[in-house]
């Protein structure tokens, strides 16, 4: 009778390989836990970032300046042109692609935008107004002047660029398939932005004046003339609220909050212009449009 000659601690086949193959394995994997480098601390590191929280800049004139942080909000609309859209005061934010996020601990540019239901500063949403030339800090922002939108993304080291071109064949955006709004780490004309005020009749009159923080503008690309818009269902009408933004601004009566949370003021009449802030004169603060 043929007896079984193996007990329970013989080893078979190439186990000493398979084990120092497991040993390398775990060796390799604790020391790139030491140094951070596993993917699940990567991606945690980019969320981290990009979910840091900001901190708005106060106008206490209650204009814009260069050097200012603000959030880009498309104020909510009732939309007549679609039965589903989406609702709510929307915020322009960085969004990474998804594959990309998992792999890295930084953002790869280009980077894609989404307007999102959240009027909370942090990382991915809170941009800075720049001047083109970079010696304007602390200057009012005025309609028809050129700037930038930069976003650090919660990096102390990073600085990309709202950024637009025109539509081609090969190059669109890949919901709406018009012209594509990206951010980018190159400084070029590309990245120049003009607000416009949003009455048409009166754009013109208030070209030159300072722009006013937490109020409705236009902004429009400076290479295509084109306007940001929020495409709440993927339709675009030229100067329509999605086309509407505001420049938000930090509230001095609270940390972290924003102008937003303020009781707005009954709307005046946009074709109508305020007396204090009639054209500009050598002593007077103006307004400056598109």
């Amino acid at each position: 009778m043929a007896q079984n000659l193996y007990g329970p601690r013989v080893r078979m086949g190439n186990w000493n390989e398979d084990l120092y193959l497991e040993e390398e394995r775990m060796k390799d994997f604790l020391q790139k836990r030491d140094k951070g480098e596993l993917l699940i601390q990567r991606n945690r590191r980019l969320k981290e970032n990009l979910l840091r929280q900001m901190q708005l800049s106060v106008s206490e004139d209650g204009y814009i300046h260069y050097g200012d942080s603000v959030l880009l909000v498309n104020p909510d609309h009732p939309d007549r042109d679609a039965d589903l859209f989406l609702g709510g005061d929307l915020s322009l934010c960085m969004t990474p692609d998804d594959i990309t996020a998992h792999l890295r601990d930084e953002v790869e540019v280009p980077c894609g935008l989404s307007a999102a239901q959240t009027n909370i500063p942090v990382g991915r949403n809170t941009f800075i107004i720049l001047s083109v030339d970079g010696n304007a800090v602390g200057q009012i922002l005025q309609y028809g002047q050129n700037f930038c939108l930069g976003i650090q993304g919660g990096f102390a080291d990073k600085m990309l660029f709202l950024a637009s071109d025109h539509r081609t064949l090969l190059k669109s955006s890949r919901k709406s398939w018009l012209q594509e709004v990206y951010l980018t780490d190159e400084v070029s004309h590309r990245n120049c932005w003009q607000a416009a005020f949003l009455d048409p009749q009166l754009r013109l009159e208030y070209e030159g004046f300072p722009v006013l923080a937490n109020a409705k503008i236009l902004i429009n690309h400076r290479q295509t003339n084109r306007g940001l818009a929020a495409h709440r269902h993927l339709f675009l009408r030229v100067e329509k609220p999605k086309n509407h933004w505001m420049l938000v601004t930090g509230n001095p009566r609270k940390d972290s909050s924003t102008m937003l949370d303020l009781s707005r003021p009954p709307a005046k009449d946009a074709r109508a212009p305020d007396p204090a802030v009639g054209p500009a004169g050598p002593n007077t603060p103006g307004f400056k449009s598109n």
